[in-house]
Protein backbone atom coordinates (compact mmCIF):
# COMPACT_ATOMS: atom_id res chain seq x y z
CA UNK A 1 0.00 0.00 0.00
CA UNK A 2 0.91 3.30 -1.06
CA UNK A 3 0.27 5.62 1.59
CA UNK A 4 1.43 8.71 -0.25
CA UNK A 5 -1.81 8.66 -2.47
CA UNK A 6 -3.67 9.11 0.33
CA UNK A 7 -5.90 12.79 -0.05
CA UNK A 8 -6.67 14.62 2.54
CA UNK A 9 -10.16 15.23 3.09
CA UNK A 10 -12.01 18.52 2.52
CA UNK A 11 -15.49 18.80 1.99
CA UNK A 12 -17.19 19.58 -1.98
CA UNK A 13 -19.78 21.62 -3.05
CA UNK A 14 -23.01 19.38 -4.06
CA UNK A 15 -26.17 20.83 -5.84
CA UNK A 16 -29.27 19.91 -6.93
CA UNK A 17 -29.59 19.47 -10.82
CA UNK A 18 -33.48 18.94 -10.65
CA UNK A 19 -34.60 15.61 -12.52
CA UNK A 20 -34.57 13.69 -15.72
CA UNK A 21 -37.13 11.77 -17.34
CA UNK A 22 -35.60 9.47 -19.71
CA UNK A 23 -37.60 6.35 -21.37
CA UNK A 24 -39.58 6.83 -18.58
CA UNK A 25 -37.33 6.27 -15.99
CA UNK A 26 -37.22 9.03 -13.02
CA UNK A 27 -33.86 10.09 -12.07
CA UNK A 28 -33.00 12.88 -9.60
CA UNK A 29 -29.75 14.94 -10.63
CA UNK A 30 -27.20 16.16 -8.14
CA UNK A 31 -23.66 17.36 -9.05
CA UNK A 32 -20.34 17.60 -6.98
CA UNK A 33 -17.37 19.66 -7.66
CA UNK A 34 -13.64 19.85 -6.55
CA UNK A 35 -12.95 22.96 -5.38
CA UNK A 36 -11.13 24.22 -8.58
CA UNK A 37 -13.77 22.62 -10.73
CA UNK A 38 -17.43 23.51 -11.82
CA UNK A 39 -20.43 21.07 -13.33
CA UNK A 40 -20.59 22.84 -16.45
CA UNK A 41 -23.58 22.66 -18.74
CA UNK A 42 -21.24 20.40 -21.27
CA UNK A 43 -20.24 17.95 -18.44
CA UNK A 44 -24.20 17.70 -17.47
CA UNK A 45 -25.02 17.41 -21.75
CA UNK A 46 -22.31 14.54 -21.59
CA UNK A 47 -23.68 12.76 -18.41
CA UNK A 48 -27.48 12.84 -19.79
CA UNK A 49 -25.90 11.54 -23.34
CA UNK A 50 -24.57 8.76 -20.91
CA UNK A 51 -27.52 7.83 -19.12
CA UNK A 52 -29.91 8.19 -21.92
CA UNK A 53 -27.70 6.17 -24.47
CA UNK A 54 -26.50 3.44 -22.07
CA UNK A 55 -29.06 3.17 -19.18
CA UNK A 56 -32.18 1.88 -19.97
CA UNK A 57 -30.95 -1.03 -21.71
CA UNK A 58 -29.08 -1.95 -18.56
CA UNK A 59 -32.35 -1.12 -16.28
CA UNK A 60 -34.62 -3.56 -18.74
CA UNK A 61 -31.90 -6.22 -19.08
CA UNK A 62 -32.06 -6.27 -15.07
CA UNK A 63 -35.84 -5.96 -14.63
CA UNK A 64 -38.10 -5.59 -11.86
CA UNK A 65 -37.09 -1.94 -11.94
CA UNK A 66 -39.06 0.34 -9.77
CA UNK A 67 -38.63 3.29 -12.62
CA UNK A 68 -37.01 5.66 -10.00
CA UNK A 69 -33.27 6.29 -9.20
CA UNK A 70 -30.60 8.76 -9.19
CA UNK A 71 -27.71 10.09 -10.98
CA UNK A 72 -24.15 11.94 -10.00
CA UNK A 73 -22.06 13.84 -11.68
CA UNK A 74 -18.83 14.81 -9.95
CA UNK A 75 -16.16 17.17 -11.70
CA UNK A 76 -13.64 15.87 -9.48
CA UNK A 77 -9.94 17.03 -9.49
CA UNK A 78 -8.43 14.34 -11.67
CA UNK A 79 -11.87 14.00 -14.03
CA UNK A 80 -15.94 13.56 -14.48
CA UNK A 81 -17.42 10.43 -13.27
CA UNK A 82 -21.25 10.16 -13.48
CA UNK A 83 -22.91 7.19 -11.90
CA UNK A 84 -26.29 6.26 -12.63
CA UNK A 85 -28.15 4.35 -10.08
CA UNK A 86 -32.00 2.82 -10.09
CA UNK A 87 -34.04 0.67 -7.44
CA UNK A 88 -34.87 -3.17 -8.42
CA UNK A 89 -37.24 -5.44 -6.46
CA UNK A 90 -38.06 -2.81 -3.80
CA UNK A 91 -34.55 -2.39 -2.12
CA UNK A 92 -31.95 -3.09 -4.29
CA UNK A 93 -29.86 -0.20 -5.82
CA UNK A 94 -28.41 -0.77 -9.21
CA UNK A 95 -25.39 1.27 -10.75
CA UNK A 96 -23.76 1.86 -14.03
CA UNK A 97 -20.69 4.24 -14.26
CA UNK A 98 -18.48 6.23 -16.30
CA UNK A 99 -15.09 8.04 -15.31
CA UNK A 100 -12.92 9.67 -17.61
CA UNK A 101 -9.79 11.57 -16.48
CA UNK A 102 -9.49 15.18 -17.90
CA UNK A 103 -8.07 15.04 -21.33
CA UNK A 104 -8.26 11.62 -21.99
CA UNK A 105 -9.04 10.12 -25.51
CA UNK A 106 -11.62 7.45 -23.44
CA UNK A 107 -13.20 6.61 -19.99
CA UNK A 108 -11.32 3.88 -17.90
CA UNK A 109 -12.74 0.37 -18.29
CA UNK A 110 -15.15 -0.08 -14.94
CA UNK A 111 -14.98 -3.98 -16.01
CA UNK A 112 -11.51 -4.39 -14.98
CA UNK A 113 -11.01 -1.82 -12.55
CA UNK A 114 -14.31 -1.89 -10.87
CA UNK A 115 -14.88 1.48 -8.97
CA UNK A 116 -18.12 1.77 -6.56
CA UNK A 117 -17.67 5.27 -5.94
CA UNK A 118 -15.45 8.01 -4.08
CA UNK A 119 -16.17 9.11 -0.43
CA UNK A 120 -18.07 12.05 -1.59
CA UNK A 121 -20.43 10.07 -4.12
CA UNK A 122 -20.66 8.08 -1.35
CA UNK A 123 -22.59 10.37 1.05
CA UNK A 124 -25.03 10.94 -1.80
CA UNK A 125 -25.50 6.91 -2.29
CA UNK A 126 -25.74 6.73 1.68
CA UNK A 127 -28.60 9.50 1.54
CA UNK A 128 -30.27 8.32 -1.28
CA UNK A 129 -30.64 4.59 0.44
CA UNK A 130 -32.30 6.43 3.49
CA UNK A 131 -34.88 8.61 1.69
CA UNK A 132 -35.59 5.72 -0.47
CA UNK A 133 -36.85 4.18 2.87
CA UNK A 134 -38.60 6.67 4.41
CA UNK A 135 -40.58 7.33 1.45
CA UNK A 136 -40.82 3.67 -0.78
CA UNK A 137 -40.51 1.20 1.62
CA UNK A 138 -43.47 1.47 3.95
CA UNK A 139 -47.34 1.00 3.86
CA UNK A 140 -47.71 4.39 1.75
CA UNK A 141 -45.01 4.25 -0.72
CA UNK A 142 -44.71 7.31 -3.03
CA UNK A 143 -43.09 8.06 -5.74
CA UNK A 144 -43.31 11.91 -5.56
CA UNK A 145 -42.08 11.78 -1.96
CA UNK A 146 -38.84 9.97 -3.37
CA UNK A 147 -38.58 12.70 -6.10
CA UNK A 148 -38.71 15.93 -4.40
CA UNK A 149 -36.91 14.66 -1.45
CA UNK A 150 -33.00 15.65 -1.70
CA UNK A 151 -29.96 14.44 0.57
CA UNK A 152 -30.79 16.09 3.73
CA UNK A 153 -26.89 17.86 4.23
CA UNK A 154 -26.30 21.69 5.37
CA UNK A 155 -26.50 24.10 2.46
CA UNK A 156 -23.41 26.81 1.68
CA UNK A 157 -22.87 29.11 -0.92
CA UNK A 158 -20.52 28.54 -3.71
CA UNK A 159 -19.78 30.35 -6.81
CA UNK A 160 -23.13 32.06 -5.95
CA UNK A 161 -24.88 28.53 -6.59
CA UNK A 162 -27.15 27.39 -4.01
CA UNK A 163 -25.23 23.85 -3.36
CA UNK A 164 -24.92 20.99 -0.76
CA UNK A 165 -21.76 20.14 1.24
CA UNK A 166 -21.32 16.69 2.09
CA UNK A 167 -20.03 16.30 5.22
CA UNK A 168 -17.98 12.80 6.28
Amino acid sequence: MNSALTELYQPRAVSDLGNWNIEGYQFKVYGIAFKERDITESIVADAHAFVRDEVPALITAEGDANGLGFVVIHSGELGATFLAHWWVQGSILCQHIRRKVWGAEKAINTTIRPVIACVWELGLINAEQEIWRKTMMNAAASPSAYLNARADVAFVLRNGMKAIQVEG
